[in-house]
């Protein structure tokens, strides 16, 4: 349940990946694209092999880019895996859903407010 908030954050206070402990493999992307998708191996799979975690990363046609944001990825899930909630991606994850619920409280009482008002001038045109 925690690596379901990573790929949310991007700060220097994550744990250290060591290029010994990753796997780097590439493959040929799926999805959408046709030609330029199905005959180059741009995607990247990246595995962190003490804790067995697996990031696929397809996001542009770079292979570079690719790379990068998938370390990124996996740095963020590695992070949660060992710390936890103690881990800032799980910090700014749950800050964030609490910002959307607050968000949604002010819209459901606005639109109590605006539909109270609307009953008011019908009364008072009656």
């Amino acid at each position: 349940p925690f690596l379901q908030a990573a790929g949310k954050k991007n700060s220097s206070n994550l744990l250290e990946l060591p290029e010994a402990d990753l796997r780097e493999q590439f493959v040929r992307g799926d999805g959408p694209g046709g030609q330029a998708t199905n005959k180059t191996n741009n995607c990247v799979v990246l595995k962190h092999i003490p804790s067995g975690i697996v990031v696929k990363c397809h996001q542009t046609r770079s292979v570079e880019q690719n790379r990068k944001r998938a370390r990124e990825i996996l740095q963020e899930k590695v992070d949660l895996f060992y710390k936890g909630e103690d881990s800032e991606v799980f910090k700014e994850k749950k800050a964030s859903e609490k910002k959307k619920q607050e968000r949604k409280r002010r819209a459901r009482e606005n639109l109590e407010r605006k539909k109270h008002f609307k009953e008011m001038q019908q009364l008072g045109k009656e």
